[in-house]
C-alpha cells in the first residue's frame, strides 16, 4: 500500500499541541489592517483550536490517525 502524503498547505497552517489538539491561526490578520481596530487586531494575534466539527478533516489532511 502506498504512503499517504501530508497536505503541504495544511502542514504550514496547523500545529499539534502536546495533548494532541490541533492549533490554528485566525484569519483576517494579513492585510487591510488600517481600518481594523487595535483591539480586533490584537485578538486576531492569538491562536485558537480547530473546532470539533473540523477536527477529523484536518487530521486526514495532516495524515494523522
Amino acid at each position: 500500500m502506498p504512503k499517504v502524503k501530508t497536505n503541504a498547505a495544511a502542514k504550514k497552517r496547523f500545529a499539534l499541541t502536546g495533548t494532541g489538539k490541533i492549533k490554528r491561526k485566525h484569519a483576517y490578520h494579513s492585510h487591510i489592517l488600517t481600518k481594523k481596530s487595535i483591539k480586533r487586531k490584537r485578538n486576531l494575534d492569538h491562536t485558537g483550536l480547530v473546532a470539533s466539527a473540523n477536527r477529523k478533516a484536518v487530521r486526514e489532511l495532516l495524515s494523522l490517525s
